[in-house]
């Protein structure tokens, strides 16, 4: 399993277009410029997304092929991970096909997703068990405590395998009815903690809106990693609009270092 990188950009997501940010990247020529003015900045990998024609969310197979071979041929040894969100679009069924077809270094998959209940456990047990034996790692995504509580329950009764795991934390919410408050943080990780002794966790958070350097900056104090970009958020510390993902990224990073975090 390779680390995740201190500080990952998510610059395009499923949601937002052009209408929200002229900037946001939506063709793969613009993902690989992006990614490329993000390395400079301090972006240690990306966390990738792809659009049909139509500017929509996609997981198309060969999409993916075309955008993770660009950004490998680009930026060699750059952590490069992929998304299986549903994102309203797609099924269990389908996040499981694109992730057996693709066979990804990296992919994230949510809990409430990938399991929306007790039914498709069986299926989920099946591909967790498929991506630990095929050097596939899969990045849990938890949105609150009861995913968490899920992804803990799954590590103890073996649907999820192995003793080190990646995790993805979010805070807040893209229609902001859920605000990202750093104060939260703390109790988000409390579970992963109790396993510390048997269990290793490598876990990120990104955060919705114009807290998101706040709650990025605890979480890297807090010895998590921290994903970045106008997937999640759209502004600066002070509040103003960012320019584009690359500014998003060299204020974390200048923030971090001067607050003596290494990033």
């Amino acid at each position: 399993m390779t680390a995740l990188p201190k500080i990952l950009v998510a610059p395009t997501g499923a949601r937002r277009g052009k209408s929200d940010h002229p900037a946001l990247p939506v063709t793969i020529e613009e993902i690989i410029e992006t990614c490329r003015a993000c390395a400079s900045a301090g972006a240690g990998g990306v966390h990738a997304h792809i659009r049909a024609d139509d500017g929509s969310h996609s997981l198309d197979l060969e999409r993916y092929r075309t955008l993770v071979a660009r950004l490998e041929e680009n930026f060699p040894g750059w952590f490069v991970q992929v998304t299986s969100e549903a994102a309203g679009r797609y099924d269990a069924a389908e996040q499981r096909t694109l992730i057996r077809s693709l066979k990804p270094k990296a992919v994230t998959a949510a809990i409430r997703e990938l399991v929306p209940d007790a039914a498709a456990e069986p299926d989920a047990k099946v591909l967790y068990h498929w991506a630990r034996d095929n050097d596939v790692t899969i990045q849990h995504i938890c949105f609150d405590l009861k995913d968490m509580e899920r992804l803990i329950g799954f590590i103890r009764d073996g649907t999820i395998p192995g003793s080190s795991h990646q995790v993805q934390l979010v805070l807040g919410s893209y229609d902001g009815s859920k605000v990202s408050r750093p104060e939260d943080i703390e109790p988000f990780i409390e579970p992963m903690l109790a396993l510390g002794q048997t269990q290793n966790f490598d876990w990120m958070l990104c955060a919705f809106g114009r807290e998101e350097t706040d709650c990025l900056l605890r979480t890297l104090e807090l010895g998590g990693k921290a994903r970045i970009g106008f997937e999640n958020s759209l502004w600066n510390r002070d509040g103003s609009v960012a320019r584009d993902n690359a500014e998003r990224v060299e204020e974390l990073v200048s923030l971090a270092r001067a607050s003596g975090l290494k990033v």
